[in-house]
């Protein structure tokens, strides 16, 4: 009972990941193998030379990356939650994406159940990458103390785990939780909050018995996991190669942190900490790519990806995780699951001529029906997962400017993302004649999100953050087209799309607005079991 496994999914890298087989999710110890085990080690082992340390810390990345798929059917890998699952489960709960087949179609639906496989998953995997966090907390400080490392790269180390364990906690908050205005003091119930390695019996134990902490406790937790991590990870300039995206800098800390406050409310912590990107700390460490398109035409050398989930041809979550895989019509070798919806693609605010339509480098067109091309190769599947972009910073930047009624900065930052994107931005660029009011301003910047986020699982978090916008409220979870392929003609341009809506709205006061907790936790914990999202 005080073995953990590491695990290698393609034989030609060997991580020795530090893998709780004593998971929370599960009743008994027998079925608490999360992944084939490869190799065993102790924890303990795990930490006790500065290569293994290393491999601990790159394992943790790919839990990130590779998420178990515990189908009973097809066990498989998957991306929760940050391989490529987040962006396909935050664009299908939305309403800018038509999910074409059966794949997403609970998702897209609202019918999901306390057993349907997707959201189970996310929640499980979710926790297993918590718990990875948290083992290497507890042993790089082990290790500093007993110098093994030092204490600077423990910080290192530490910093990397407490982001990507804050920024597991919000996506579990944005899909188990009601949204921080829920309550006046966000007293409502979040969720189980855990930041102990479960390796001893007795851990496991009051896992067992643990119950929801409130949103506002989590979000606590989380913005001092971030701070902690912004005060000791490497700048991107001090990493190289590939790792200035995929590895965690104090620039994705900062940036997260105009998430959280934005989440939160609270907009001139948002100011303030996306400030430091303009005039602070991290002042010329990012920069929008002269054409929409530089993210995802250099995925992983381009100097506006801030964060991103790193993928190789063999070393990815397989086709049903891979976002070109899933994302691309068939034509190109995709699976055609997820295209454009007519109800982003036909809006007059997004302009006819905008380089974000640009056939071939931004979108694909099968049959007339609108698919990204952010996401370019199918085959190999090495597109990265777009965690967080320079481009966000800037639009929470001007959301924040806008809600505190200061027009000429939230113009400014708003215009610095739409206008790259412009045919003329001489003469189609917003001016301060363009808005007679902040809230009219407000409006632009909602639905520019929209369109430079499409298909990169945005629309979820900011549809559940909006439930209580007092100017753009959003009531519960949007209308859309009906699942299954649209036809080609729907994406006509020229009109606002107006036709049917064949899937229907789901109201903030339905039980279905929220993923419920797993059936599993459910029937292991009897505390998780009285404090269900009630309608479930």
């Amino acid at each position: 009972m005080k073995k953990v496994y590491s695990f290698e999914p393609v034989a030609s890298r060997l991580f020795v990941v530090p893998v709780l087989v004593f998971l929370i999710m599960f009743s008994s110890c027998e079925k608490n193998i999360d992944l084939q085990p490869f190799n065993q080690v102790s924890e303990k082992a795990a930490f006790q030379t500065p290569a293994l340390i290393a491999l601990s810390v790159t394992g943790m990345y790919e839990a990130a990356q590779i998420g178990y798929y515990a189908n009973p059917v097809s066990p498989a890998y998957r991306g929760y939650p940050f391989g490529a699952a987040f962006v396909e489960q935050g664009d299908n709960r939305g309403e800018d994406v038509v999910n074409t087949a059966t794949f997403y179609q609970l998702t897209y639906t609202a019918t999901y159940s306390t057993s349907s496989a997707n959201n189970v998953n996310y929640w499980k995997d979710s926790y297993r990458l918590i718990n990875r966090c948290n083992i290497v907390i507890d042993g790089v400080k082990t290790a500093a103390a007993a110098k093994i490392i030092t204490d600077a790269q423990a910080a290192i180390y530490e910093g990397e785990a407490r982001l990507l364990r804050a920024m597991t906690y919000h996506e579990l908050l944005v899909n188990f939780a009601r949204p921080y205005k829920d309550t006046p003091a966000a007293t409502h119930m979040g969720v189980p909050y855990f930041d102990k390695p479960f390796t001893t019996q007795a851990a496991i134990n009051d896992g067992f018995a643990t119950g929801r902490s409130s949103v506002a406790e989590v979000y606590a937790k989380i913005l001092a996991d971030l701070d902690f991590a912004e005060a000791n990870l490497p700048a991107k300039s001090a990493l190289t190669g590939n790792a200035k995206i995929t590895r965690a800098t104090k620039g994705a800390a900062v940036a997260e942190k105009t998430r959280i406050y934005q989440h939160m409310w609270d907009m001139d912590k948002v100011i303030a900490e996306g400030t430091k990107f303009i005039s602070g700390a991290l002042a010329g460490s990012y920069a929008l790519t002269a054409d929409p398109s530089g993210p995802f035409v250099a995925p992983y050398n381009n100097t506006e990806s801030i964060f991103g989930m790193e993928n190789s041809a063999t070393q990815n979550p397989g086709v049903n995780a891979a976002l070109a895989a899933m994302y691309s019509p068939t034509s190109v070798g995709g699976r055609g699951l997820v295209t454009m919806s007519p109800i982003i693609w036909r809006n007059t605010s997004w302009l006819v001529d905008d380089k974000r339509r640009a056939e071939g480098l931004m979108v694909t067109k099968s049959s007339n029906v609108v698919y990204t091309n952010k996401y370019k190769d199918p085959a190999n599947k090495t597109d990265p997962s777009p965690m967080i972009r320079y481009a966000e910073v800037l639009l929470n930047l001007a959301e924040a400017y806008a809600r505190k009624n200061d027009l000429p900065n939230g113009l400014k930052y708003l215009n610095m993302v739409r206008d790259r994107a412009l045919a003329s931005p001489a003469t189609q660029s917003y001016t301060a004649e363009s808005f007679k009011t902040n809230v009219e301003l407000l409006g632009a910047i909602l639905i520019e999100r929209r369109i430079e986020f499409a298909m990169e699982g945005r629309r979820w978090p900011d549809i559940h953050r909006l439930q209580q916008c007092p100017h753009f409220p959003i009531n519960g979870i949007p209308a859309k087209l009906a699942n299954g392929m649209p036809a080609g003609s729907l994406f006509t341009l020229g009109t606002p799309y107006t036709g049917a809506l064949g899937t229907v709205a789901v109201p903030y006061s339905d039980f279905r607005f929220l993923w419920p907790i797993p059936q599993d936790e459910i029937n292991t914990n009897p505390t998780l079991a009285k404090q269900q999202n009630p309608g479930w």
